[in-house]
């Protein structure tokens, strides 16, 4: 890549108000960037010269200093159940994974918001990889135009792209800059034009992140829990630490007091054989969440190679449906999808550049069990 090339502005990811203020610096009007975004998001056209509304004289001007820069795909796959993972390349090495999950006259696309992950919660396989850097904007509302692309291009008889949650890669409410951005063009009409309940965030509980954004979006929030106990969570989700359970409960319900459009919390809890899904979790998951306003949703746990955990029997999973039923909870089993490709919750890797040395730990300690394991055999 040129330094002159290098230099360019990319125009992607500018969310309504950053790109008006874009063309009224280069002396044109806001309009402008009304238009540009109906031809991007609305048309998906990205050559300038198609967007036959800008004078030839802007669309030269913009030609020497901008452009549309999308980063490349990898490779794609398609599951027997219809969903679809790309792995995307990322600009200075790495790359993301973003999945789309047909269900019915629903297609959820569940983006990437980090390379990789900070924190390092133990039953994702994500997190052993490591973190490399934060993604743009650009880079994660690319993954949106990807997808509706591959979509169109396929010709199949399928959902469209409804719903977009921040349920891939890294911990979305680390990189809130660049996930509002997105938030904004997924949600604005001259962009994707998306229900702000048909985009979800998800965190762990980064408890500023979720105050600055029920200040500056209203989309929808989930809660990665999976655990109902301080002591339990702080091994399954290390960033319980620096803000415990009843921190992040405080938060979410403030979140929600923010906007009468908000009406309840998803809960997320992934079920793991013999450490989180027995009878006594939950009782006390039913205790903790007595006066919260929340949906329960249940995911097995989905397993990676070493990870040290097991997937939960089917009757232990609807036992633990049944008792969170009968405590009066909405409650949902969340079906396995992708998981031939790797692309069920949980299994998204990705390639990360580690800058952590976490990668490096796990797979030094993954060695050591192996080579335990080899000893004991003999």
């Amino acid at each position: 890549m040129t330094d002159a090339v290098a230099t360019k502005t990319n125009l992607i990811g500018m969310p309504r108000e950053k790109l008006a203020a874009f063309f009224v610096a280069r002396g044109e009007k806001r309009f402008r960037a009304d238009q540009l975004m109906k031809w991007l998001y609305h048309s998906g056209v990205s050559d300038l010269q198609e967007m036959t509304n800008l004078s030839r004289s802007l669309r030269d001007s913009l030609a020497v200093d901008t452009e549309f820069r999308f980063p490349a795909v990898s490779w794609s796959h398609v599951s027997e159940d219809g969903t679809r993972k790309w792995l995307i390349n990322i600009e200075g090495g790495g790359s993301v994974e973003t999945v789309f999950i047909p269900d019915g006259k629903r297609g959820t696309l569940c983006v990437s918001s980090q390379v990789g992950c900070t924190l390092d919660c133990s039953f994702c396989s994500t997190g052993k990889q490591g973190f490399q850097r934060n993604l743009s904007a650009a880079e994660i509302i690319a993954q949106v135009w990807i997808a509706r692309a591959a979509l169109a291009e396929s010709g199949e008889d399928g959902p469209a792209l409804t719903n977009v949650v921040f349920m891939g890669m890294g911990e979305p409410l680390l990189n809130l800059d660049a996930v509002l951005d997105a938030v904004s063009i997924m949600t604005d009409d001259l962009g994707y034009g998306l229900s702000k309940r048909r985009v979800t965030v998800s965190t762990a509980g980064v408890v500023p992140g979720i105050v600055r954004l029920a200040k500056e979006a209203d989309v929808s929030l989930a809660l990665s829990l999976h655990a109902p106990t301080d002591a339990l969570r702080n091994d399954l989700v290390p960033v319980n630490r620096k803000y415990p359970i009843a921190q992040v409960l405080n938060a979410c319900r403030d979140y929600l007091g923010n906007t009468a459009a908000r009406k309840s919390i998803t809960v997320e809890y992934t079920l793991i054989a013999g450490v989180n899904d027995q009878p006594e979790h939950a009782e006390a998951l039913a205790e903790l969440l007595a006066d919260f306003p929340c949906k329960l949703n249940l995911i097995p746990f989905n397993p990676f190679p070493n990870s040290g955990y097991r997937r939960p029997s089917n009757n232990a999973v609807r036992a633990f449906h049944a008792r969170m039923h009968q405590h009066g909870f909405i409650t949902t089993i969340r079906t396995t999808r992708g998981d031939d490709i790797s692309a069920a919750c949980g299994q998204l890797v990705g390639a990360v550049q580690d800058r952590t040395r976490r990668s490096d730990r796990y797979i030094a300690k993954v060695a050591a069990q192996e080579a335990g394991a080899s000893v004991r055999a003999c």
